[in-house]
């Protein structure tokens, strides 16, 4: 379970530790940086209180482990200071992967073993903090995958499980075998999904806190011209000029008031966007503007 009382910190039972705010390396390729800049970055974002750095093999074309390894290897020290997070079991059809003929979910044992030996080949480092399954698998079977991540255990190269895009019950029947940290879910004032299909019910029930990615709806949000984007952005804004706060930073309080307390990925290569997000965690909204964003997002009264 989590220990949900620190605003700055998540600190689960086991020891793991991660930022309410963690950095989304998914797009870092794009960002265009070169090592010196990316050590920047990321030494920028640890002196903010962004210490949780969220990966994926896949991410970059199975690039940006490598990127972000590079980068760690002009400064070695900071591993200290961070948590690695990652991801395994989805096989693209890449150049990378040329023996990849057909995209598909892997989550055998001996793929999920080997995707973390090689992430952690990449990122250069000994130990990833927590590893997640990417995908649900149809496949899957959940006593290897509960097998695989025991070995990765003790074997030292792992210390924290969880998954991704997970619905409650294959969380929990995972979460029978072995201990998760967590879920790592698609939620924003644009997918209000996990609130009320029982996903972050369930685990604020169990004291889990759940991982969001694409808090800001790919940039919907800010540039969307259908009209919930159009409705949800006006209601966001109204909430932003009453507490005299960034937009970005209403967004990320929003989520983060769940009572399951949610911890948002930021995607964004600008060191502001994450400052933002940051700022989130300093204030709250009123009841009445939480629901005003949440009447918007669902284009109706909630009663």
């Amino acid at each position: 379970m989590a220990d949900l009382s620190c605003p700055a910190v998540v600190t689960y039972a086991g020891g793991l530790t991660l930022s309410r705010i963690v950095a989304g390396m998914w797009r870092m390729n794009e960002w265009h940086l070169t090592p010196p800049q990316r050590l920047d970055w990321i030494e920028q974002a640890l002196a903010m209180g962004v210490t949780s750095f969220d990966h994926a093999d896949i991410y970059g074309g199975y690039g940006v482990e490598a990127s972000f390894g590079e980068a760690l290897a002009l400064q070695p020290s900071l591993r200290d200071q961070m948590q690695i997070v990652s991801k395994c079991g989805i096989k693209l059809v890449s150049a990378a992967r040329p023996a990849h003929t057909i995209q598909h979910y892997d989550t055998s044992a001996s793929h999920i073993i080997a995707s973390a030996e090689h992430s952690l080949r990449q990122l250069r480092t000994d130990h990833l903090d927590l590893l997640l399954i990417h995908r649900p698998d149809p496949l899957m079977h959940f006593d290897d995958i509960a097998g695989a991540f025991e070995r990765l255990r003790q074997d030292g190269k792992v210390r924290h499980f969880g998954v991704s895009n997970f619905s409650r019950h294959q969380f929990e029947s995972l979460n029978r075998r072995i201990a998760l940290a967590t879920n790592q879910v698609e939620c924003s004032p644009l997918h209000v999904a996990p609130i009320f299909d029982e996903t972050f019910d369930g685990l604020q029930d169990l004291g889990v806190a759940p991982m969001i990615w694409s808090p800001l709806a790919g940039g919907r949000l800010f540039n969307g011209d259908d009209a919930a984007g159009a409705r949800v952005r006006a209601a966001i804004q109204q909430v932003a000029d009453e507490l005299q706060r960034p937009f970005g930073s209403v967004v990320f309080a929003w989520i983060m008031q769940l009572p399951s307390r949610p911890l948002p990925l930021t995607g964004s290569g600008r060191i502001e966007a994450v400052r933002e997000a940051v700022a989130a965690t300093q204030f709250s909204l009123s009841r009445s503007q939480w629901f005003e964003i949440l009447r918007a997002a669902r284009g109706h009264e909630v009663a």
